[in-house]
């Protein structure tokens, strides 16, 4: 296990049934912490505004694309730069050069604008990838990458070619679509600058137009890059953005039979973390000396593939909260209620969500009220079977939660929404700090955004009744078919040929569980219009956010679990033709049934493509494959699946 989760195990104290870790009370009053000299100082959250930026609803009817005259929406992908409330040393704002999405003919943001989608009627999108100068040479990355992960270029055949002279690779995901195979963004249909390079699952003709059946429930979904190997960089850079689904009861009309709040009492916001150079400049960590370095290469023991990096790190935590693109900002409200969807963006973050009143124009949780409760509404792909009322949220990456808060009562004061998740790897316990010597001891990333309680009341209906979304006429059900299969797949925390963390996914085999890499042949191969329980053993130390492509499913429930390594581990054959490890597992028992609910921060009611899958624990989950071809199940720590940690998928034959 690495040397940081021995530590929070070590240093944790239990704080009313959850595990916590104290914030040092030895913050280091300095504007940044130095790097090489070329690069500058790192960006010190602590001296950062907090609640200043007003933050862009997501869900505004002016943030989204135009469709042109035949209904196609023209999307680019283009650099630009962008404030996000990021104040200089000498008190001045700072510019932010992100990658982003946007019109064709107008420019891009982060996060990229909204598509709005109606049930039932398809959308057709013509992606571009402009990430050029204005002489179409290509851009270089914005960001280190590491040339030795199994990425678009290592491919057979790819080798030739590289960012410096064919520019950087993309292929965005519409995260929860239900997708023909073609358009679903599988890391291997990526494409270059002007699609001159294309990945070789296209088969040499690439698809003009992207098509979005829309033949699903409402729901939050959102799209952002998938490419192989460097997806966790594209997204880092500002690659992601919303796409809202309607039907005929969730409309997003102020008269909706629902009875929920819409218009301008809509509200979306991408949650993200990242780190910045004090000038503004987006920083990542891959080098000797950078944050992380020790954790991941040094305290391991590894030799990276070039020395001083750049490298791959096994997981990364910002130090500064974003949201929309700014940083810890606020918005100001009427005392009624909101509806909110939320996003989490992150790369390897688990949050743990609370809302908390504090005095007006305060920063800090310093005499916070007790949580507030709220009702979840739905989740990832759909309104819940029912609201389900709470007031601690677990919220992990690459998940949505839809929410709705009722603000009546609080006027006046300031809503701070807090994280108790903590700053490390998410093991289901709430807090969690990082062992950083070098590094920021008062992150503050315990706080999110704010909501000020300071707008007059309108004199527009506030009509929602949480029983509406029980009563509705196709409230979700869960997954009634039956069942054709039950299929055992594994998490596993193994070892690169640099001995650098390699966590990877696996499978049953012959009644033992290997761990296997994205480049061996295809072991989850379910029937086509097939009913599968999938078993999710996880043999490692962490929770991994498990998400599959194509489907929605029912979490059925988890299960204690308890194993043993063997004194053998496996080898595992990495795409170069290296050797990498990983455990070897035997004498797998599985126990009682592990009750996590409502009141444990988990809101599971609703139609999923992602689950949390804890550790040493079997989590089950029922899906239905209704469509063929190539698809992918992963990890949505993003620097997890950029390090093996995501497997094929085929539905169908041709596997």
């Amino acid at each position: 296990m690495i040397n940081r989760r021995k530590f929070i195990q070590a240093g944790a104290i239990a704080v009313g049934g959850s595990i916590m870790m104290p914030w040092s009370p030895l913050m280091k009053k300095a504007y940044g912490l130095p790097l090489d000299s070329s690069v500058g100082l790192l960006s010190d959250p602590a001296l950062q505004p907090k609640f200043v930026e007003q933050v862009p609803n997501a869900l505004d009817p002016a943030f989204t694309y135009t469709p042109n005259a035949n209904g196609v929406i023209n999307a680019r992908m283009a650099q630009t730069r962008q404030q996000t409330g990021l104040l200089r040393r000498n008190g001045k704002r700072a510019t932010t050069t992100i990658w982003g999405y946007g019109d064709a003919n107008s420019g891009v943001s982060w996060p990229g604008p909204t598509i709005y989608a109606q049930k039932g009627v398809p959308t057709e999108v013509q992606w571009s990838n402009d990430l050029t100068e204005k002489n179409n040479k290509p851009l270089p990355h914005l960001l280190p990458v590491d040339e030795n992960l199994h990425w678009c270029y290592s491919l057979p055949g790819y080798e030739r070619y590289s960012i410096k002279k064919n520019g950087v690779p993309v292929i965005p995901h519409l995260h929860g679509g239900h997708t023909d195979y073609l358009f679903d963004g599988n890391p291997e249909f990526f494409f270059s600058p002007g699609q001159e390079i294309i990945g070789p699952q296209w088969n040499g003709q690439i698809e003009k137009n992207f098509v979005y059946s829309n033949d699903q429930a409402a729901g939050t979904l959102w799209y952002h890059d998938h490419a192989l190997g460097i997806t966790r960089l594209n997204v880092y850079a500002g690659m992601a953005g919303f796409y809202i689904l309607r039907d005929d009861q969730d409309t997003g009309l102020p008269d909706n039979p629902l009875g929920l709040p819409a218009g301008e009492y809509e509200l979306g916001y991408a949650i993200q973390d990242r780190m910045f150079i004090e000038n503004g400049k987006l920083f990542y960590p891959a080098y000797e000396n950078d944050p992380f370095w020790d954790d991941f290469i040094t305290g391991e023991g590894a030799t990276p593939p070039i020395p001083g990096g750049p490298s791959a790190l096994a997981e990364f935590f910002g130090d500064h909260m974003v949201v929309n693109g700014k940083i810890w900002p606020k918005t100001d409200v009427e005392p009624r209620n909101y509806r909110v969807r939320l996003l989490n963006g992150t790369d390897s973050r688990f949050m743990v969500i609370r809302l908390r009143a504090v005095a007006p124009g305060a920063t800090d949780l310093t005499n916070a009220s007790e949580p507030i409760p709220f009702h979840v509404i739905g989740s990832d792909q759909g309104l819940a079977g029912a609201a389900m009322h709470m007031d601690t949220l677990v919220f992990e990456p690459g998940s949505r939660y839809d929410l709705v808060i009722d603000f009546k009562g609080l006027e006046g004061a300031r809503i701070i929404m807090e994280n108790i998740g903590g700053d490390a790897p998410f093991g289901g316990a709430f807090g969690g700090d990082l062992d950083e010597d070098d590094y920021f001891e008062d992150r503050q990333t315990d706080r999110i955004m704010a909501f000020d309680v300071s707008k007059s009341l309108s004199n527009i209906p506030d009509l929602f009744d949480p029983s509406s979304i029980e009563n509705r006429s196709n409230s979700y059900k869960g997954n009634t078919n039956p069942m054709d299969k039950i299929r055992k797949v594994a998490l596993f925390e193994g070892k690169d040929e640099y001995g650098r963390l390699q966590p990877l996914l696996g499978a049953e085999v012959n009644g033992e569980f290997k761990a296997i890499p994205w480049h061996m042949p295809t072991t989850e191969n379910p029937a086509l219009n097939s009913t599968e329980i999938w078993e999710i053993y996880n043999f490692t130390g962490d929770a991994h956010p498990v998400h599959l492509h194509l489907i929605n499913f029912e979490i059925l429930g988890r299960s204690e679990m308890t194993f043993d390594e063997g004194e053998v581990p496996q080898e595992i054959l990495q795409h170069n033709g290296a050797l990498g490890m990983a455990p070897s597992i035997e004498k797998v028992s599985v126990g009682d049934e592990a009750n996590l609910g409502l009141s444990n921060g988990y809101a599971e009611n609703a139609p999923k493509d992602m689950v949390t899958a804890l550790p040493e624990q079997v989590t089950r989950i029922k899906a239905t494959f209704d469509k063929p071809g190539r698809y992918v199940w992963h990890c949505h720590i993003l620097s997890h699946e950029d390090h093996e940690m995501m497997r094929v998928m085929h539905v169908g034959p041709g596997a």
